[in-house]
């Protein structure tokens, strides 16, 4: 059942107004500031509002323009939107308030522009979640690379400057040299730039173009950090902490897995994409990149760029999911994209908050530090258990059907990918939680003498906890991490609703 509604176009247009709300009120910080959270509830009470629409079956759909025939900038709010958006949208929310403290207490500057890219930002991401065409989905796709490249280059060092170059030469380059060309070949070869249920080719389409086009699509698709296109990610890490939790964990890479599955599901559909066998070449792609991310992070001393590895395998399991020849791992994929974004972000928020406190980056120099953030470290832990999937966590429920979908399906060198990457992942994360609540300020400095340490430790720990802004978002989501491990349902029933 299709409903004509507006609420998708003013879902992108909460967050677009946000923008000049921020910039018109620069001059008042709080208001500024109050500006971006009131427009971050009012997009999110507008993507609830649809929630019971979709789950009785229902889609929504609004056209804003159609300027030549079968090219229209139109919008459409199914299951799987829903799920990107609501997610991106809350944790939109949350994180403003942790910037808040983040910014303030960090000093930082260019405030202003900040908060008005991450409004655009999410303005780009509701256009990406709830595009009706490949040609819509394409036009917001650029806009999430444009809108976030001042939030890579923020604090303008030249290595932000570096990174900005890297991140736009990765999406820009890869969508125009690869997604665009994919575009116009599906619409050749199918007459609609339309997602459609079961996929738009006919069945007389030549199976040799589709395998080119299907890899076509995977490689305009960098935001998902496929290997080989990966190495843009943890160079973007530059950025302040709050562009790498709503970013780096959440919309960008999202919008890239996103994109995979609307190509999976709508584009070529379910039973073509097995028919060519294209679910087995993605496994392949994801588990390499699964396995290179885990072994490279086990040799990582910096947290953050810990962290950027571990996403990089984490969006992997999200497609992996996609090509599995069954609906339990699909769900698995699918749900992973809700249960990755909170558990990230929380990790993200603990690496911004001992940074804050301590001013460390690299894990070998935070022994210890757990017993004067507490609250910190405790979120940190839930949120390493959950990616490494430890019950009752959001992640083990992930695990779970990715591992039942495989031996499901005969695919158990998958379920091989998926014990090895798990015990890698438990092993580079369970050391930060060792080093942080087990070790000894001074244990990695042979050298240093007692009175060095005394002075350490002082220096490492002035205050514990530094805000309540910082502390409150962080122990949110570490909390609905947990949540969603207890009630998985709470999102499984929308995830029931796309193979419907």
């Amino acid at each position: 059942m299709e409903i004509y509604s507006f609420k998708p176009f003013l879902a992108i247009v909460a967050s677009l107004l946000g923008a000049i709300l921020i910039v018109a009120t620069r001059k008042k910080p709080s208001l500024r500031e109050g500006c971006s959270i009131a427009a971050g509830i009012a997009q999110l009470v507008i993507i609830l509002s649809m929630v019971s629409a979709v789950l009785n079956g229902g889609t929504l759909r609004f056209t804003l323009s159609s300027f030549i025939p079968q090219v229209s900038i139109a919008f459409r709010v199914d299951a799987l939107a829903l799920l990107f958006a609501a997610t991106a949208s809350f944790l939109w929310i949350v994180t403003i308030f942790y910037s808040i403290g983040y910014m303030r207490l960090h000093r930082e500057q260019n405030q202003t522009r900040f908060y008005a890219a991450v409004a655009l930002t999410l303005t780009a991401t509701m256009g990406i979640a709830f595009a009706a065409n490949l040609f819509t989905l394409y036009l917001f796709y650029e806009a999430l690379t444009f809108s976030t490249y001042p939030l890579v280059t923020h604090t303008g060092t030249e290595e932000a400057y570096a990174a900005g170059k890297r991140y736009i030469a990765y999406h820009l380059g890869t969508s125009i040299a690869f997604l665009l060309p994919a575009i116009i070949i599906t619409y050749t070869l199918s007459g609609t730039f339309d997602f459609r249920p079961q996929g738009v080719f006919p069945a007389g389409a030549n199976t040799t173009v589709l395998v080119v086009l299907y890899f076509l699509f995977l490689a305009g698709a960098a935001k998902a950090a496929l290997v080989p296109f990966h190495a843009w990610l943890p160079a973007a890490m530059v950025a302040p902490v709050p562009v790498s939790s709503l970013l780096h964990a959440v919309a960008v890479v999202n919008a890239g897995v996103f994109l995979i599955f609307r190509v999976i599901l709508n584009i070529f559909g379910r039973d073509l994409i097995q028919q060519l066998n294209l679910g087995i070449a993605t496994a392949v792609v994801a588990s390499i990149t699964i396995m290179l991310a885990s072994f490279y992070a086990l040799r990582l001393d910096n947290l953050k760029a810990l962290l950027a590895y571990s996403t990089i395998g984490q969006l992997s399991y999200m497609i992996l999911g996609a090509s599995l020849p069954n609906q339990i791992g699909e769900t698995g994929g699918l749900i992973h994209i809700v249960n990755h974004s909170f558990s990230k972000i929380t990790l993200f928020f603990g690496a911004g908050s001992i940074l804050l406190a301590s001013h460390k980056t690299k894990i070998s120099e935070m022994a210890g530090i757990g017993r004067f953030l507490p609250w910190t470290l405790g979120a940190f832990t839930v949120g390493s258990l959950s990616i490494i999937g430890i019950p009752p966590t959001a992640g083990f429920v992930t695990k779970y059907y990715l591992a039942i979908g495989s031996i499901q399906s005969g695919w158990l060198a998958v379920f091989f990918v998926l014990l090895v990457s798990t015990l890698l992942s438990a092993a580079y994360y369970l050391r930060v939680i060792r080093t942080v609540f087990f070790g000894s300020p001074g244990e990695n400095d042979n050298a240093a003498s007692v009175e060095d340490e005394e002075q350490q430790h002082d220096v490492i720990h002035p205050m514990g906890e530094v805000s309540y802004f910082i502390v409150a978002p962080m122990i949110l989501t570490a909390v609905i991490a947990i949540v969603l491990g207890l009630f998985p349902n709470l999102v499984l029933a929308l995830v029931r609703q796309v193979f419907r």
